[in-house]
């Protein structure tokens, strides 16, 4: 007899990273894509003066997170990503959490990262191609101060 799946453990399988979910502070916001979710510990390398050893030491210093990009597709009248890089003034900022979840087949997140003090670093908008069948799609690339992650 075949195996149909329906007795399949539920964690044999990698989750797909096609079914997500973005929320800017309380507001829920579509995108097409989302990457950046990274951070590295900086090396700090040392050697003190009478080690017999001749080479460093490396140690972790401290750690830095790369910027967001996320893309969408461009809707008429919708300036989401304007209004909030607009809102820049001299070194101020509306500061956002953004929360990015991987979701399940039922719709409940499995994997939830959490973007502290996200703010709009740069903004990219579409190209234009008279030959084009393509939709027009926006990139912000988002700025923060910490990432974390949460699994369910």
């Amino acid at each position: 007899m075949a195996d149909d799946g329906s007795a399949q453990s539920a964690n044999v399988w990698p989750l797909p990273k096609f079914h997500f979910q973005v929320k800017w502070d309380s507001t829920e916001m579509s995108f097409e894509e989302v990457s950046g979710l990274d951070v590295e510990a900086q090396m700090i390398e040392y050697r003190r003066g009478d080690s017999p050893e001749f080479s460093t030491v490396k140690m972790p210093g401290l750690k830095k997170y790369g910027n967001v990009t996320m893309k969408k597709g461009i809707f008429k009248a919708d300036n989401k990503f304007w209004d909030w890089f607009n809102q820049i003034k001299m070194n101020t900022i509306k500061r956002v959490p953004v929360i990015i979840s991987l979701l399940d087949e039922s719709g409940k997140p499995t994997m939830v990262w959490t973007l502290k003090n996200a703010w709009p670093a740069k903004i990219t908008g579409t190209d234009l191609k008279a030959q084009g069948n393509e939709v027009a799609v926006e990139t912000i690339e988002i700025a923060h101060e910490g990432l974390t992650i949460a699994n369910s």
